[in-house]
């Protein structure tokens, strides 16, 4: 049986100037997986574009899974920051300006970098970091089930839970495959009409 490769970094950056470090380490492996792909990808090459020693590269990460790993979880991070802001901020709309806002939020959160989230998308499976992503999901899954109970009276009657799998899964298709189809549908024109459209899919679906 092949050995996996280890995923966890071998100590956590406290001070500036290690985090520093990390930070250069991150942004190389994030720079050379866009431009040449995970299998040229290497603890050298990282290295060397971030300006460090391949010594102090192994101080933090024991991989370049590790890394891969550790740049999954920074952008997710990201991604994260923004849904959470879009759920506080529709709290109290209804049901058609929610999703609306959500559907656009959702859409520029997966443009983000979107050459960066084409790749781990591609990658994630690879390096078994999926515990991460699904921790992502079950949260935001949590949000829309919270904010449709929040709105039942404006829906017909309907499973929360499967509702809440509805609206996310056609949502979160929807924007991951703008990135995924390249940037055709990365215009500004392109993303109104998917915001419009995905908005009255699962409007209609709720009422």
């Amino acid at each position: 049986m092949a050995r996996v490769p280890p995923t966890k970094p071998r100590k956590n950056a406290l001070q500036a100037r290690s985090r520093a470090t990390v930070d250069a380490l991150l942004e190389a492996t994030a720079r050379i997986l866009v431009r040449e792909g995970f299998e040229k990808t290497s603890t050298n090459r990282i290295a060397e574009i971030a300006g460090v020693s391949v010594g102090s590269l192994y101080q933090y990460f024991p991989s370049k899974e590790a890394l891969v790993a550790a740049v999954i979880e920074r952008h997710n991070d990201e991604i994260m920051k923004v849904v959470r802001a879009a759920f506080v901020e529709v709290t109290d709309m209804p049901i058609e300006k929610a999703v609306r806002r959500l559907v656009t939020v959702a859409i520029e959160a997966h443009h983000i970098d979107p050459d960066l989230h084409r790749i781990l998308a591609e990658q994630i499976p690879r390096i078994g970091q999926l515990k991460d992503v699904e921790a992502s999901n079950r949260e935001v899954h949590a949000l829309v089930r919270a904010y449709l109970e929040r709105h039942r009276k404006e829906m017909r009657k309907i499973d929360p839970d499967i509702a809440t799998f509805i609206c996310v899964s056609a949502i979160e298709a929807v924007a991951h495959n703008t990135v995924l189809n390249g940037a055709e549908m990365l215009t500004e024109k392109m993303v109104k009409v998917l915001v419009d459209e995905t908005t009255r899919l699962v409007v209609g679906y709720l009422r």
